[in-house]
C-alpha cells in the first residue's frame, strides 16, 4: 500500500508486480484504529471532541446533539462509529475480548450503532484490534497467503484463542509469527493455541535473535513449538535501520548466505524507503524482490510454503556409540599426558567413562551429559590431533637444510592430515547434539568461549611434558610439573611482565570477538574482507584459521626443520591449536548444514596453508638475503 500511495500506482498493479517478483506471502498485522480511522472503515473519536463540536455549534445532528443534552456523552470516553459493517462487527467484538463489556456500551444513535469506549485515547489508537478480515481477503486475491501476526489477549482464554482461529478460518494462511512480547494463548492455553495450530497444519514462525542466535523472546513460543513437535521455521529480516545503509545487492547477498548458512525459512522483506539511482521507489523494491527470489532459486531454493524439519531424534544406541567414542578418547587424551599410565587404569577409567557417559543416554535420557560430551568433543580431539603430529615430527630428526619447497610440502600435508583428525572430533561434536531441537537452534550448544581456551591449555600440558622449552634444544623433559614449577620460580622483568601484558591483552581480545555475543566490534576492513570471501567461496573461512591458526602450524614446522628455539615452538604450536580448535566449532553451530561447516574448515585449511607458505618465504628470503647483511654491519 506504502509504495502504491508513494508512486501513485493501484494497490491491485503492486500487488501483481510483487507476486511476479516472487512475494508468496503478505504478513497481515491485527488492525488499529490508526489505520481504521485513516481508511475510514471505522472512526473513533475522543468525548472531548464531541463536546467541543457541540458547543462551538458545529455539530447539527440532532441525534448527537440530543446524547450531549441528556449527558450520555462523556468527555473522558471514546465514541467508535462503523461505515463498513464487517470491519465494525470486528472491532466491537475484539473491544469486548480485550477491555471487558463493562467498558464498551452499545449507543443507538438514529438507527445505528455507536460503541462508547472507557479508555485513554493515545493508548486506543494504537490498540491492536484482532485480525483484519477485508484486508486478508484482498490478500488472498492478489494470490498470496496470509502470514498471520496476532497479538496475545490480556487474560487470554480458549474462547479467545477459539475467535482468533475462526477469525482466519476462511483465509489462505501460510503461517503464524506472534507479534509482541507473548504468543496468543500465554501463559495458561499455549499449548491449546499449539492444537488448534495442528489442526490447520500451520507453521510457527520463529523470529532469529538480534545476535543471530536462538530467538526473540516470546512468552509460550517455545511452549508452542514443543507441543508441535517443532513443526516450526526460523524467521529472519534485515533489521531497517541496517537495510537503510545498505545497496540492493548487499541485501540479496545478505539473503543468499542467511538462508544457507542459518537455516532461515521465513524471509521478511522490507521494502526500501528511498529509491536506487535511476528507478522509482517501486522499480527499486520490485528489482529488489525479484533479485532475491532469482539469487535463491539459483541456489537450489523453492519459492513457497516455509520447510520444516522432519521429527529427527536418533535411537539411543547409536547415541550411546558416539558416547563410548568420546569417553575413549578422553582417556587416550589422559595417556598421552600421563606417562606410564598403567592398563589397569586405562581400563578402569574406561569404564567408568562410558558408564557414566552411555548409562543415562541409553536409558533415555542423557540430554545433559550430551552437551557435556559435545564440549569435550570440541576440546579434547583437535588437542589430540595436534599431540599426534607432535609426536610424529619428535620420532623424526630434522634436517636442517631441506630445501624450502620440502619444507611447505610437509607442513601442507601435515595441516591436512591434522585436520582430518580434527573433523572426526566434529563428527562426534555433531553426533552428540544431533536433533531437531538443535538442528532448529531451540537448544544450543554451550561452551563457545571455552573451546577457544581450554584446548590452548591441553596442548600446553603435552608440550611440556614432552619438551624441555628452557634450554633451547628439542630434547626432552623431566615432565610437565618440573617445568611448570621452573615457570612460577622464574624471576620477573618489567619487560617479561609487559611481554605478559600484550598477550593477555591479545587473549582477551580473541575471546570477545569469538562466539555470537560479541564484546568487541568488527573493524570496516574487516568486515569488508569477510565480504569478499563470503562472494569468493562457497562458505567463507574463519579468519582465526585462515590468518592465525594454520599459518602459525606452517612456521611451526619451519621451525621445526630449522630448529628454532623450542620457546618460540612452544608458541607456534599453542597458536596452530587455535586453528584446529576452531574447525571443530564451527559444527557446534547446529543450524548450519554440515556440508557448508566441512566445506568452511577445508577453505580455511587451503586459505591458511597458502597464507603460512607466503610467511615461509619470506622468512626464508630474510634468513638469506637481509639477516647476513645485518649481521655484517653489526660486525
Amino acid at each position: 500500500v506504502a509504495l502504491a500511495e508513494c508512486d501513485g500506482v493501484p494497490v491491485e498493479e503492486v500487488m501483481k508486480q510483487a507476486k511476479d517478483a516472487g512475494i508468496t506471502s503478505l504478513a497481515v498485522y491485527e488492525t488499529t484504529f490508526k489505520k481504521l480511522n485513516v481508511n475510514g472503515k471505522t472512526t473513533a473519536v475522543n468525548g472531548s471532541d464531541v463536546l467541543t463540536s457541540y458547543y462551538t455549534g458545529a455539530m447539527t445532528d440532532p441525534n448527537w446533539r440530543k446524547l450531549v443534552e441528556d449527558g450520555t456523552i462523556k468527555g473522558t470516553e471514546i465514541y467508535v462509529t462503523g461505515h463498513h459493517d464487517q470491519t465494525f462487527k470486528e472491532v466491537h467484538e475484539d473491544l469486548v475480548r480485550r477491555l471487558g463489556k463493562d467498558r464498551v456500551t452499545a449507543l443507538n444513535v438514529g438507527g445505528s450503532t455507536v460503541l462508547a469506549v472507557k479508555a485513554q485515547f493515545e493508548s486506543f489508537e494504537k490498540m491492536d484490534l484482532g485480525m483484519p478480515t477485508d484486508e486478508m481477503e484482498a490478500v488472498n486475491k492478489g494470490g498470496f497467503y496470509v502470514l498471520a501476526r496476532p497479538t496475545n489477549y490480556n487474560k487470554c482464554t480458549e474462547d479467545d484463542v477459539d475467535a482468533f482461529f475462526k477469525r482466519i478460518d476462511n483465509y489462505k494462511v501460510s503461517g503464524i509469527v506472534f507479534s509482541g512480547s507473548q504468543t496468543l494463548g500465554a501463559p495458561d492455553y499455549s499449548e491449546y493455541t499449539a492444537k488448534k495450530m495442528a489442526e490447520r497444519d500451520l507453521t510457527l514462525g520463529m523470529i532469529e535473535g538480534v545476535t543471530q542466535l536462538q530467538f526473540f523472546h516470546q512468552d509460550g513460543m517455545l511452549d508452542i513449538a514443543k507441543a508441535n513437535d517443532y513443526h516450526s521455521a526460523r524467521l529472519y529480516s534485515i533489521p531497517k535501520d541496517e537495510q537503510k545503509k545498505m545497496k540492493i545487492g548487499e541485501c540479496v547477498e545478505r539473503w543468499a548466505n542467511t538462508d544457507a548458512e542459518r537455516n532461515i525459512r521465513y524471509n521478511l522483506l522490507k521494502i526500501f524507503d528511498k529509491p536506487a539511482p535511476g528507478m522509482t521507489l517501486l522499480e527499486t523494491n520490485m528489482t529488489y524482490f525479484s533479485a532475491v527470489r532469482d539469487k535463491l532459486e539459483a541456489q537450489g531454493y523453492t519459492i513457497g510454503k516455509a520447510g520444516v524439519f522432519d521429527h529427527f531424534y536418533p535411537a539411543s544406541w547409536l547415541r550411546a556409540l558416539v558416547m563410548i567414542g568420546v569417553a575413549a578418547a578422553c582417556v587416550l587424551y589422559l595417556c598421552l599426558v600421563i606417562p606410564g599410565l598403567k592398563k589397569k587404569y586405562i581400563y578402569g577409567l574406561l569404564i567408568i567413562g562410558i558408564i557414566a557417559a552411555a548409562g543415562p543416554v541409553i536409558m533415555g535420557h542423557g540430554n545433559k551429559i550430551r552437551v557435556v560430551a559435545a564440549l569435550l568433543s570440541a576440546n579434547v580431539f583437535p588437542v589430540i590431533a595436534v599431540i599426534w603430529q607432535m609426536d610424529r615430527f619428535r620420532a623424526k630428526s630434522a634436517d636442517e637444510k631441506a630445501s624450502l619447497p620440502k619444507m611447505i610440502a610437509t607442513g601442507v600435508i601435515a595441516l591436512f592430515t591434522c585436520g582430518i583428525m580434527s573433523y572426526v572430533g566434529a563428527s562426534y561434536l555433531s553426533g552428540s547434539l544431533a536433533d531437531t531441537e538443535y538442528l532448529l537452534e531451540v537448544n544450543i550448544f554451550r561452551g563457545i568461549k571455552l573451546t577457544f581456551v581450554l584446548p590452548i591449555i591441553l596442548v600446553a600440558i603435552a608440550f611440556l611434558q614432552r619438551f624441555d622449552v628452557f634450554d633451547g634444544k628439542m630434547d626432552d623433559t623431566e615432565g610437565f610439573m618440573d617445568q611448570f614449577r621452573k615457570m612460577l620460580d622464574m624471576p620477573v622483568k618489567v619487560k617479561s611482565l609487559l611481554i605478559l601484558f600484550l598477550v593477555l591483552v591479545a587473549g582477551v581480545i580473541f575471546v570477545a570477538r569469538s562466539g555470537h555475543t560479541m564484546g568487541m566490534p568488527v573493524s570496516a576492513t574487516e568486515l569488508k574482507f569477510r565480504a569478499f570471501l563470503e562472494q569468493a567461496m562457497y562458505a567463507r573461512p574463519r579468519s582465526k584459521e585462515l590468518l592465525i591458526g594454520h599459518p602459525a602450524f606452517m612456521l611451526a614446522v619451519m621451525g621445526w626443520f630449522r630448529k628454532w628455539p623450542t620457546m618460540v615452538l612452544f608458541a607456534l604450536v599453542l597458536v596452530a591449536t587455535i586453528g584446529q580448535g576452531s574447525m571443530v566449532e564451527t559444527f557446534a553451530h547446529m543450524r548450519s548444514p554440515v556440508f557448508m561447516s566441512f566445506a568452511r574448515g577445508i577453505g580455511g585449511i587451503v586459505l591458511g596453508a597458502g597464507v603460512g607458505a607466503i610467511c615461509m618465504i619470506l622468512i626464508q628470503l630474510w634468513s638469506k638475503f637481509v639477516a647476513p647483511k645485518l649481521s655484517c654491519k653489526n660486525k
